[in-house]
C-alpha cells in the first residue's frame, strides 16, 4: 500500500510539474483571488524554472487521505532577485502557502504568500 501512494504521488508530482508550464501564461482569471485558501503541506517537487516556478505538495485531509496540489508562482528571474534559488525548498520541507485556488476545483493556486520550513515569508513568491 505504501508503495502505491508513493507511486501516485510521484505520478501526480510529474503530471503537475509538466503542466504547470503549459498552464502558466493563461489568464489569471481562472483563479479565485477573491478567496484565498492556506494549505499546510510537504513539498513533492521545487521546479525553479521559466516561466514561472512551481511548488507541487501534499496536503493531509481530516480523514488522513493526501492530495497533491501544484502553486504556481513568479517567473524565476524574479524569485532569483528576491533570493530564491534552486535550493529554496526541497522535497520533505514542510511550507504554508497561501494562494487563489483554480476556479473549478483543480488542486492548483496561483501563489500569495509562502511561508517556508522555517516559518519565514520567502519573500517575492506572489505572482
Amino acid at each position: 500500500m505504501i508503495l502505491k501512494n508513493k507511486l501516485t504521488t510521484v505520478l501526480a508530482g510529474v503530471a503537475f510539474a509538466m503542466a504547470g508550464p503549459l498552464l502558466a501564461h493563461h489568464s489569471i482569471t481562472n483563479y479565485d483571488r477573491e478567496h484565498p485558501v492556506t494549505l499546510t503541506g510537504t513539498v513533492v517537487a521545487f521546479n525553479f524554472i521559466n516561466p514561472h516556478v512551481t511548488i507541487v505538495f501534499e496536503v493531509e485531509q481530516e480523514d488522513g487521505t493526501v492530495v497533491p496540489w501544484a502553486a504556481g508562482t513568479a517567473p524565476p528571474q524574479r524569485l532569483y532577485r528576491a533570493g530564491w534559488n534552486t535550493k529554496t525548498l526541497k522535497p520533505g520541507d514542510r511550507i504554508t502557502i497561501t494562494g487563489a485556488p483554480h476556479k473549478e476545483g483543480i488542486k492548483e493556486m496561483a501563489v500569495i504568500k509562502v511561508v517556508g520550513p522555517k516559518g519565514d515569508v520567502l519573500p517575492g513568491g506572489a505572482d
